[in-house]
């Protein structure tokens, strides 16, 4: 994690308007950022990258939050007013251009797929319930997401 990135997530979560939106829009763009780093062919040392995303967050938001926290986070129906809002997904786009906005439902997803495999509960919910209807309103021709739950 670069000091590039580390700056365009810090840049989100100051276009927030309080103090609980910027941590939930923290927690989402980091969540992202990092779900986005996974997607690689090559081996990933997950203690080294989840070392310096924790330093990151720690130094960004204090203890007691974690790269593990924000996934669990993006697990729940919390994130979903986030990423539906308009103003997160612009302020996202504008300054995380690395992490495409039409990759969010993907890597929700992703996130999703690994914490069902990991805990064996039933995903169902706010969450899965929005990415079905960002399925629902891709384009033809658009690549599928179904199937990775």
């Amino acid at each position: 994690m670069d000091t590039a990135i580390q700056d365009h997530i810090l840049a989100v979560m100051r276009a927030a308007r309080d103090r609980e939106e910027s941590l939930a829009w923290f927690r989402t763009a980091i969540g992202l950022h990092y779900l986005a780093a996974m997607v690689r062919p090559e081996a990933i040392d997950f203690k080294k990258v989840d070392r310096a995303y924790n330093r990151f967050i720690y130094q960004a938001i204090g203890k007691g939050h974690s790269i593990a926290s924000a996934l669990q986070f993006m697990s729940g129906a919390k994130v979903v007013p986030v990423v539906d809002s308009p103003r997160f997904t612009a302020a996202f786009a504008e300054y995380c251009p690395e992490v495409p906005i039409d990759t969010i439902g993907f890597l929700l997803s992703l996130n999703l797929g690994v914490a069902k495999a990991i805990s064996k509960l039933d995903i169902g919910g706010p969450v899965l319930d929005w990415i079905e209807r960002q399925n629902l309103a891709a384009q033809p021709g658009d690549p599928a997401l179904p199937g990775i739950l």
